[in-house]
């Protein structure tokens, strides 16, 4: 992503973002449908594996968030739907991590992935944020399935609390400090929240793995 996209992808969550609060349903749509423009737009001139990441993230994403917010409760946004946004700007935030993740040492990662190790204990140990132990195993598990893509996990995590601090604070969603089913807790938003982020974008890279494979075997099949 070249600096002009990185600064519209970025202006874009904000500005939609700030636009939700102030309007209903049908103000909600249209923001929708120009994010939605914005994004087919910015992916149309991109490889096809590069547009098939971006689209599996989307659906991913979509199936996340209809899960997460209005069959397990863990949180809710404003008008008690999945605005129609947000599927697009998991994706946008997939493109700003992978752009982040090219500039960032490994060293700033691993001091990344670590203090958000120590703060799940820490945040355990005094009943602050329970969720965070379950949360932390998922990013791990996306850190040692696909190492060579660590970076992109440290910028996803820094970039996606950012989100989260700014959506909660708008008043866009609100997670809740009881965690449904489970018996625990969190806060608003969860700190440990990028592990769903990196999560989903470590799906949507094993998707695009696979179709690889997929391709190569085919092409050696004689």
């Amino acid at each position: 992503m070249g600096s002009a996209s990185l600064l519209a992808a970025i202006a874009i969550l904000a500005l939609g973002l700030w636009t939700d609060v102030h309007v209903e349903l049908p103000g909600q749509l249209a923001i929708g449908a120009v994010v939605w423009a914005l994004f087919l737009g910015m992916i149309a001139p991109l490889p096809a594996s590069e547009r098939r990441l971006y689209l599996a993230c989307v659906a991913v994403a979509t199936a996340g968030e209809l899960f997460l917010s209005l069959v397990w409760g863990l949180y809710t946004y404003r008008l008690g739907n999945v605005p129609m946004f947000v599927p697009p700007g998991h994706a946008l935030m997939l493109m700003l991590g992978l752009s982040l993740a090219r500039r960032m040492p490994e060293s700033v990662a691993r001091a990344v992935l670590g203090g958000a190790g120590a703060y799940t204990v820490l945040a355990a140990c005094y009943g602050l944020d329970t969720l965070a132990v379950p949360l932390y195993l998922m990013l791990a598990v996306s850190v040692l399935s696909l190492p060579g893509h660590m970076r992109l996990f440290a910028s996803s995590f820094v970039l996606t609390l950012t989100l989260e601090l700014y959506g909660t604070t708008l008043g866009n969603w609100t997670w809740y400090r009881e965690v449904p089913w489970v018996g625990l807790v969190t806060t608003n938003p969860p700190a440990i929240a990028g592990a769903f982020y990196c999560t989903l974008h470590a799906l949507a890279l094993a998707f695009l793995l696979l179709q690889k494979n997929k391709k190569t075997a085919a092409m050696a099949t004689p």
